[in-house]
């Protein structure tokens, strides 16, 4: 039994599967254990498909870049020139304050705030804010992973909520990321799924990635868990939610995917955005997508959500190495379905962790602080 094997094993009486990935290099460790229902007979394989959540957001960030690499938008462009919902947004006077008590905002929400996750939107430390609870109830909360409303009806509920942070003033979780995705559908004139799949997924080899399972593959397709009160719950099963595509496909976490697929993604940008001998992504790009660009206090207050960390472009990046798994560089994300992938530029190192069992709040679970303790080796 591998080391990452038994790390995994470790884990196991509370989780009903998992898939690990540690490349280093071209030398690549693979563990998986569990069964892809709990209880069930299908053993989990490296190639088990799994709702990747928030792992959505570095690709749709990366594809923001693909646009802005091809002088089809610019960092510093305006929004409004292509989601007019949100051309004269207003902010609540104090964060703690009535929504209906609001101030224009200083000025327009740019791409480059969407993608640093400082466009005034979004949720906070304090859920309980009344424009954030206000931008929950308009569009729903995305730990639920869907959006009833298709991409025109929700910007333009979305135009009716009044911003909590002037534009550039404070990073905010999420709803950035869904942004990007309607913002790249108008920009490119497809669909999100259509855009990511032609111009990301294709050229990556990213085959088994998308906002749906289709029916051959769903016997790889894991079901999702959650902790209920004595004991796991089945939140969704293969044939429920992915089986179909989205009424809204969600930039900041409606993706399935694989272990070998986020890989494929990390090593795109470990190679300054080559892929096969061909520029995918531009350097500057990459350089962009997995750089801080917060300040300090910026970082402080979204302490919840970043332990301390920085953000670059869709993901977080390390700044203060405060935990064992902290190098210099590494960039990533989480996602509440209980998965996580990262890169370290230093080392050429890619993680890569699938669960099943969704997170109960944001901090990193046991099994991923002893998995990236594991990779950081």
């Amino acid at each position: 039994m591998s080391m990452l094997t038994e790390l995994l094993t470790r884990h196991a009486a509370g989780l009903p599967g998992a898939v690990a990935l540690v490349a280093r290099g071209d030398q690549v460790e693979v563990a998986a254990v569990g069964s892809a229902d709990a209880g069930g007979t299908v053993p989990m394989a490296r190639d088990s498909l799994f709702r990747i959540a928030s792992l959505t957001k570095p690709l749709v960030a990366a594809a923001v870049m693909l646009l802005v690499d091809g002088g089809e938008l610019a960092l510093d462009d305006p929004i409004a020139r292509w989601l007019p919902e949100l051309a004269s947004p207003v902010v609540v006077r104090t964060p703690s304050g009535p929504v209906d008590d609001v101030v224009p905002a200083a000025r327009p929400i740019t791409v480059e705030d969407l993608l640093s996750f400082r466009c005034g939107y979004g949720l906070a430390a304090d859920m309980g804010l009344p424009a954030v609870d206000l931008l929950l109830q308009v569009l729903g909360h995305p730990a639920e992973a869907s959006r009833a409303l298709p991409p025109d009806e929700w910007l333009a509920a979305l135009g009716q909520v009044p911003l909590l942070r002037q534009p550039g003033e404070a990073w905010l979780y999420d709803t950035p990321s869904d942004l990007q995705g309607v913002l790249i559908a108008r920009v490119s004139g497809r669909s999100l799924p259509e855009f990511l799949a032609e111009r990301l997924f294709g050229p990556l080899g990213m085959a088994d990635t998308g906002f749906s399972v289709p029916t051959p593959a769903l016997g790889r397709f894991t079901s999702a868990y959650r902790q209920g009160a004595s004991g796991l719950v089945l939140a969704d099963p293969p044939e429920g939610r992915w089986s179909a595509e989205p009424v809204f496909p969600s930039g900041g976490g409606g993706l399935v995917s694989t272990a070998d697929d986020l890989l494929a993604f990390a090593r795109c940008l470990l190679a300054g955005g080559a892929v096969a001998g061909r520029r995918l992504l531009a350097p500057e790009s990459v350089r962009l997508l997995t750089s801080d660009h917060l300040t300090a206090a910026q970082r402080a207050a979204a302490s919840l959500f970043l332990q301390g960390q920085g953000w670059g472009y869709g993901g977080s990046v390390d700044v203060a190495p405060t935990r064992p798994w902290h190098t210099p560089g590494r960039y990533g994300w989480i996602g509440g379905a209980g998965t996580a992938a990262h890169l370290i530029p230093a080392t050429g190192t890619v993680t890569v962790l699938l669960t099943q069992l969704q997170m109960t709040n944001p901090q990193p679970t046991p099994l991923m602080q002893e998995f990236w303790t594991y990779a950081a080796k």
